[in-house]
């Protein structure tokens, strides 16, 4: 009996080895394809689809941290909302359940109230102002109050200054009256199309096209190169240069996520993030000039408004209004001008 198991168990041994099953005693674990195990990857979710500004930064965002990193930090772009709408990735972010999401400002407020100070109408003069604010002292606020929901902000893409899409011309402060916008779901926003005499009705992104087909509301807002991308031209015949607002894009990380890079790889991984942003604001103001061509070989009509005026009638609705905001978050505001 113990003749015939000896032979089976010489068997078995020669079967495995003859298999490639012979045992590894050297304590290293053989290799696999693909990245190596010690690259660490992450996933960053994007609402916008791959043919936009917004997703070409993110790309760019990727390829200069996987080469500060030397490959060390992978990051996956996954677009088209496919993983969810901007509030929902925040939230799996905010779980442990993605690495990056991006979403603009006003949807952080809803965590950090802090934050609404950024979605005035007429807040910043240029976008070198913007900039300086979020690469400057409010970014250091934001990120303290964000460290408190389990995020890190690491960097700051953008959707820019806004202007207004409609059906028909709109040259004064007078032409808005009557006029239905789709606007964010944001307060400040909505005060100040309804301060122009429109009448704000806020919706989904998604729900935009239709709602203009169907006449439900006979205008828009958002960055010129949108009006292209999205489609609305086919009915918004006429843009308005009311750069009513600017908005941000916060690329927010998980603190799982955050906590997976090593202390040496910190800062090349946040200055290359920084770069890749940097590069997204260059896109998006290249593809807004190439928008406005387009769009005006569209048959779309370019209207510039006196934006004076505008703020004039926005800032005596906040007064009536009596917004108030964090002292500390209005002094890093007034720095910056």
């Amino acid at each position: 009996m113990k003749k015939k198991l000896l032979a089976s168990l010489m068997a078995m041994t020669l079967l495995l080895s003859a298999c490639g099953g012979k045992a590894d005693n050297s304590g290293e674990k053989p290799a696999t394809d693909g990245a190596s195990e010690d690259t660490i990857q992450f996933k960053m979710a994007i609402v916008d689809n791959e043919t936009t500004p917004y997703y070409k930064g993110a790309a760019k965002v990727a390829e200069e941290v996987k080469k500060a990193t030397d490959g060390k930090i992978e990051i996956e772009v996954i677009a088209g909302g496919t993983l969810g709408g901007e509030r929902d990735t925040v939230e799996q972010a905010m779980a442990g359940d993605l690495d990056i999401a991006t979403a603009a400002n006003a949807v952080l407020t809803n965590w950090i109230p802090e934050m609404a100070i950024l979605d005035q109408a007429y807040l910043w003069d240029n976008a070198d102002q913007a900039h300086a604010a979020v690469d400057g002292k409010i970014g250091e606020l934001i990120n303290e109050k964000a460290k408190g929901i389990g995020l890190h902000v690491i960097g700051y893409m953008e959707s820019g200054f806004r202007d207004t899409f409609s059906t028909d011309p709109i040259d004064t402060i007078d032409d808005f009256k009557g006029v239905k916008i789709r606007t964010m779901a944001n307060e400040y926003h909505m005060t100040a199309y309804e301060a122009f005499g429109a009448m704000p009705t806020p919706m989904a992104a998604t729900e935009v096209f239709t709602a203009l087909q169907q006449g439900t509301i006979n205008a828009a807002e958002n960055a010129v190169s949108n009006c292209l991308t999205n489609g609305f031209y086919e009915i918004t015949k006429h843009i308005t240069n009311t750069k009513h607002a600017f908005v941000y894009i916060p690329l927010c990380m998980s603190e799982e996520a955050w906590n997976k890079i090593p202390e040496d790889l910190q800062e090349p991984f946040l200055k290359a993030v920084q770069t890749g942003c940097e590069a997204q604001r260059e896109y998006l103001v290249e593809a807004n000039e190439k928008a406005v061509e387009e769009l005006k070989d569209l048959g779309v009509t370019f209207h510039d408004i006196d934006t004076n005026v505008l703020k004039e009638a926005y800032e005596k609705a906040v007064e009536s209004k009596n917004y108030k905001f964090d002292p500390e978050w209005q002094a890093a505001c007034d720095e910056v001008k």
